[in-house]
């Protein structure tokens, strides 16, 4: 359990704590407000807030991350419109999407930050142990019948491509976060 500690530790560089708070409630309202507020498309709310997961792994330490990892189900259950009547719905996934978030944090997190292994095959990996979590429990659901099939495109496919879209924004933006912290 101490070296998961110290791997959720570890940020690709040093922020001041006071930049730590900042970007902590940026992804944070991010991850909440964009689901809530926006809703939709999937691809865009998917894209912005998979870039706030991404920037939260690279960017904070330890607990900061989990507000990234909650936050967007919490939007949609809150919104109850992007699955219309499947909403209620979500609330039987959302162990899993945390969990897939988590796993996306934490292995870019120790791929990346711990082992320095390349940062776009690290983050690679992390969406596809991601997607393969969120993907893999939506199908069985759906297999199990507490699932209609709608979902296994918005659990799958669309989990992939807005994952890499994020995942090219959130290090577009990191790269600017890190010119203006010097």
């Amino acid at each position: 359990m101490r070296a998961l500690a110290n791997v959720l530790e570890l940020q690709e560089y040093k922020i001041a704590k006071h930049r730590e708070v900042v970007e902590l409630a940026v992804y944070s309202a991010v991850c909440f407000l964009l689901p809530f507020l926006l809703g939709h498309p999937q691809l865009v709310v998917g894209t912005v807030v998979n870039a706030a997961l991404i920037l939260s792994a690279l960017n904070l330490p330890k607990h900061k991350v989990l507000p990234a990892v909650i936050l967007p189900s919490l939007g949609v259950i809150s919104r109850g419109l992007v699955f219309g009547p499947f909403t209620h719905l979500l609330i039987i996934t959302m162990p899993f999407i945390w969990l897939g978030n988590y796993v996306l944090i934490l292995t870019i997190k120790y791929l990346y930050l711990a082992k320095r292994s390349n940062k776009f095959l690290a983050i690679c990996i992390a969406i596809m142990l991601k997607v393969a979590i969120i993907y893999l429990a939506a199908i069985l659901l759906i297999n199990s019948g507490v699932l209609p099939k709608i979902f296994a495109t918005s659990m799958g496919l669309t989990q992939i491509y807005t994952a890499v879209l994020g995942a090219l924004l959130a290090l577009s933006v990191n790269k600017l976060i890190k010119s203006n912290a010097k």
